[in-house]
Order: structure tokens, then C-alpha cells, then sequence
């Protein structure tokens, strides 16, 4: 059989790496390549919520990170899921990704819900230094077949 079945994870490990620029063109590029790098492996994690959460860590780095420089997309899927990182050259740590959020946003402000929408669609999440800034990154598991659409 060529390729793998609906039920089967992935035997290897693949990876993306894309330099992104720093505008909001960005975000459906990541939005694409994440959504490419699943299909085109047959990867049995969720694409809509990985295209989601990426929107979410790209459309932040762009907004809330100062210079002119690319971000970096990186996409790695594994036989147990997947990890999307977005690399940026503010080494400050993003907002409420990791500490508990004391409060709840505001109904009627137009963002401030991606790092709630990361922390609770993700399997776990996080962020780390890097030589040129920081790396914030997300996990999704592999969907069990039992769990998948048919």
C-alpha cells in the first residue's frame, strides 16, 4: 500500500522552517504551510486547530514584537502529534502564555484571546530563549482514530 491509512501515525518525523516577514501578510502564509506540512504527510493531528493557534502566535509576533527583521515558522510532526514554533527577536516573554491569567478579557475588546485560545487548545505550550530572541511554541497530539471524522 502506497502511503499511509486514515488510522495509521506517521512512522517519521518531518519538518518545516520558513522566515516569514514581519506584517500581517504573514499569517495566512503560516496559516498555509502548517495546513500543508499535515496534509501532505497524511499527519493525523487537527489541522484546523493547528492553523488556528498559528494565526495566533504569528498575528502576536507581529503585533507585539519591535524591528523591521523576519519572524520564523517552524513545523515539526511526529509520530505523536505535532509542534508549530514561531521564532521573534523580542526576548520578553509572551504576556499570559504560561502564568495563570487572573483575569478574564474584556467582552468587548477585539483581541486579547489568542494566548487563552493556545493554552486551551494545546496539548501543552510554552516559550524559550533563543540566540536571537525567543521561540514561542505550541503542541497537538495525534487524533485517536476513534475520536477522528470518518
Amino acid at each position: 500500500m502506497n502511503g499511509l491509512a486514515l488510522h495509521e501515525r506517521p512512522a517519521e518525523s518531518a519538518s518545516w522552517r520558513i522566515a516569514l516577514p514581519h506584517t500581517a501578510a504573514a499569517v495566512p502564509v503560516a496559516r498555509a504551510l502548517v495546513r500543508s506540512a499535515l496534509t501532505e504527510v497524511e499527519h493525523v493531528a487537527d489541522c484546523d486547530t493547528a492553523e488556528l493557534l498559528t494565526a495566533e502566535l504569528v498575528a502576536n509576533a507581529v503585533e507585539h514584537t519591535a524591528g523591521r527583521g523576519p519572524i520564523e515558522l517552524v513545523v515539526e510532526l511526529a509520530p505523536t502529534g505535532c509542534q508549530v514554533e514561531v521564532h521573534d527577536p523580542d526576548p520578553a516573554p509572551p504576556g499570559h502564555l504560561t502564568r495563570p491569567v487572573i483575569e478574564e478579557p474584556d467582552v468587548w475588546q477585539e483581541g486579547g484571546r489568542g494566548l487563552l485560545l493556545i493554552r486551551a487548545l494545546s496539548s501543552s505550550c510554552g516559550h524559550r530563549p533563543t540566540p536571537s530572541g525567543k521561540a514561542v511554541w505550541f503542541r497537538l497530539p495525534v487524533i485517536p482514530a476513534q475520536r477522528r471524522p470518518a
